[in-house]
């Protein structure tokens, strides 16, 4: 029985609807991968969540908003501009019960902060602000191809997928880690020093990328291999 993959959304505003939206090439990565897909609203109700929980066998935290400083203990500089209280709610209590309840999780750009917030750890809340000397990391420009390189250290799960210790990857970021949170460790960085991937250090699956992997799968098939290390770890 194939896997059922719970993919958190964007809110959205588009004239005055109120939208919950995701990127079909989530969705394409999912299912090319052997898992049937479903989006996750932001809701208001938290108490639903465990419905969900109950649902999926394995949870994606996709892209989108910036993550409330607030949630990390700092106010806001002005180049945070956007943000949803609602989704950084939702998310929170998602990760919560999924690391609770051991279910794989995979966090993408967005998804690879909630992560890092959710342990306990805090954010540069603008790279090119607070980050001395550091390189290009926010291109909006064909995400289907790499931007620049990042440095994977041996023994990490990516390392066991790419099998390569420097590849190219896309970039659409103006906020990465700054201190790291419980019980993860870094497992790819740019040359800037900007992290790229974290990892759990217990026996929980958890893999976090700064970069977008779901972009990249239809012309460079060896980012295909993140969906299927995620959902090859599922236990069914």
């Amino acid at each position: 029985m194939k896997p059922i993959i719970g993919l958190t959304s964007l809110c959205d505003y588009n004239g005055k609807k109120k939208l919950n939206s995701l990127n079909f090439s989530y969705i394409n990565a999912i299912t090319k991968n052997g898992g049937v897909p479903i989006i996750i609203p932001n809701l208001k109700a938290l108490s639903d969540i465990d419905r969900y929980i109950d649902m999926i066998d394995g949870i994606v935290l996709t892209g989108g908003e910036d993550i409330s400083p607030l949630l990390y203990g700092e106010e806001p500089i002005k180049e945070v501009k956007y943000i949803s209280y609602t989704r950084d709610q939702i998310e929170l209590e998602l990760f919560d019960r999924a690391y609770e309840s051991k279910l794989p999780i995979l966090g993408i750009c967005r998804g690879l902060q909630v992560v890092n917030v959710a342990l306990g750890g805090t954010l540069y809340q603008d790279i090119h602000k607070q980050i001395p000397d550091a390189l290009g990391h926010l291109s909006t420009y064909r995400l289907e191809g790499g931007y620049h390189s990042i440095n994977i250290l041996e023994g990490t799960r990516l390392y066991d997928i790419f099998e390569e210790t420097t590849i190219s990857v896309n970039s659409q970021h103006h906020q990465s880690i700054k201190a790291l949170g419980k019980d993860l460790k870094i497992s790819a960085k740019a040359d800037d020093g900007v992290v790229e991937a974290i990892e759990s250090t217990n026996d929980s699956f958890l893999l976090g990328v700064q970069f977008h992997p779901e972009a990249m799968i239809d012309e460079h098939k060896e980012f295909m291999g993140i969906f299927d290390y995620f959902i090859r770890n599922i236990k069914r």
